[in-house]
C-alpha cells in the first residue's frame, strides 16, 4: 500500500512526462559517530531505490565538510519519477526514515530534481 509520505516535487514550470533522465540529490548532515551506521541504511535503501527504476545510485561527501553527505539517484524520465512518488510502500517509509533518523539539524534534509537540458545538435 503506498505511503503518500513524499511531497510533490517542487517545479519552478510543466515537466514534460517524457523528459529525462532525471538526477535526485538528497543532501544529509550526518554527525561523524553516526556514519558508519548511517551508510549501513543508505546500502539497504539503496535496493529500495533500485528496485523503483533508478538504474545509478550513489552517496558522496563534501569535500570540504564529510558530515555533508550527498546520495543521488538517476531515473529514466519525470514521468517514472513521479511514479516512484506514487509507488512508495510503507515499508519503504520506515526504510527511509531509518535513513533519516541520522540526519541532523533543523531541517529536513534537502531534495533537488536536477532534469537533463535537451540541446539542439548536441548529442
Amino acid at each position: 500500500m503506498p505511503s503518500n509520505h513524499w511531497p510533490e516535487p517542487l517545479v519552478a514550470e510543466p515537466v514534460a512526462h517524457d523528459r529525462g533522465p532525471v538526477l535526485i540529490l538528497i543532501e544529509y548532515t550526518v554527525e561523524k559517530q553516526h556514519r558508519r551506521a548511517f551508510l549501513h541504511a543508505l546500502d539497504e535503501l539503496s535496493q529500495e531505490r533500485r528496485r523503483d527504476g533508478a538504474y545509478g545510485w550513489g552517496v558522496t561527501e563534501d569535500s570540504a565538510d564529510p558530515q555533508k553527505l550527498v546520495e543521488w539517484f538517476m531515473v529514466e524520465s519525470w514521468a517514472e519519477h513521479l511514479r516512484q512518488h506514487k509507488r512508495v510502500s510503507n515499508a519503504d517509509a520506515d526504510l527511509q526514515g531509518k535513513v533519516v533518523a541520522y540526519h541532523s539539524g533543523p531541517e529536513k534534509p534537502v531534495v533537488r530534481h536536477f532534469l537533463t537540458i535537451n540541446r539542439p545538435g548536441k548529442a
